[in-house]
């Protein structure tokens, strides 16, 4: 019998591709939903709401592994003190529905999987390369993921293993970063943000979705791993990326950091800064990444 993963966040960018990868590679999957949706032959959907702490205490004790892949995203929304309790609560509350779940039943898991965030290392522009064993900035970035990666352990408490992935900027077709801006891009007026010497870590989603299913997959995984090419991205080097792949050289001035902050406040932090990752850890459990050219990638996503 087929091995079940039960996904949070399964319906957005990244769990849609993951649950074709993992039913590829022979698992069945169940996907934690906020409506009612039909089960398909392949996919079967409990239903959960976090506002009033439900969720399906089926889809727990079926499940083998879980993967926690939800929460409100960081840049939609300017931070309010609200918003960013949303942001962290949508993150937490889900890991601790599903701990009071496997206590009260006595359930263990083969795994538990969740994403985290190179945001951990805070909203900061060094030449430093940041490790996984680096402690975490003492900004709103840096304590969300903290407080996130902490409630994560309250599960591997259970003597259940965790992996906690920290994902930076995820690149794929029409989805994700590339979402946001490409249509600028595309219509002739891309531009550089600020400096434009912010590093972007970035990952592909095959890349990422092939290190979820490794980390399910192999059992001497565990604790907290980079997903992110270390590399010299920044800002200004992708967006000039972008621009020569479709055809133009960018013509327009830099949009002033003082602007940006203006407009969107605090939030402005997470598109200003931003530091190096080294893969060094993941690519030492034998992990090899598809796509480590950002040229490559950024092709790839938008063929």
């Amino acid at each position: 019998m087929a091995k079940n993963v039960l996904l949070t966040g399964g319906s957005g960018f990244v769990g849609k591709y993951l649950t074709e990868v993992l039913i590829a590679n022979g698992f069945s999957v169940s996907v934690l939903s906020r409506s009612d949706r039909k089960n398909t032959p392949l996919i079967t959907y409990y239903k959960w709401d976090l506002k009033n702490d439900f969720i399906e205490e089926e889809a727990i004790l079926k499940a083998d592994f879980i993967i926690h892949l939800a929460g409100e995203g960081i840049v939609e929304k300017r931070w309010t003190e609200k918003r960013k309790k949303a942001i962290l609560e949508s993150r937490t509350k889900p890991v601790k529905l599903i701990l009071n779940v496997l206590k009260n039943n006595n359930k263990s898991l083969d795994a538990f999987v969740s994403a985290s965030a190179v945001g951990i290392y805070g909203a900061i522009t060094s030449k430093q390369i940041c490790t996984e064993e680096q402690l975490p900035a003492n900004d709103f970035l840096g304590l969300t993921c903290q407080k996130w990666e902490n409630t994560v352990d309250e599960i591997n408490a259970l003597r259940i293993r965790t992996v906690k992935i920290r994902t930076g900027i995820v690149l794929g077709k029409n989805e994700g970063y590339l979402k946001k801006v490409v249509p600028s891009f595309k219509a002739g007026f891309g531009t550089i943000l600020g400096s434009g010497k912010q590093y972007l870590p970035w990952i592909h989603i095959e890349d990422l979705s092939q290190i979820y299913l490794k980390a399910v997959t192999d059992i001497e995984m565990f604790g907290a791993y980079n997903a992110a090419i270390t590399d010299n991205t920044t800002n200004a080097s992708l967006s000039r990326i972008l621009a020569n792949l479709y055809g133009y050289k960018i013509w327009l001035p830099k949009i002033p950091a003082f602007l940006i902050r203006f407009a969107l406040g605090e939030m402005s932090d997470a598109i200003l800064e931003g530091q190096r990752v080294s893969s060094e850890k993941i690519q030492k459990t034998g992990f090899e990444f598809q796509f480590n050219d950002i040229e490559i990638a950024l092709s790839h996503s938008l063929s």
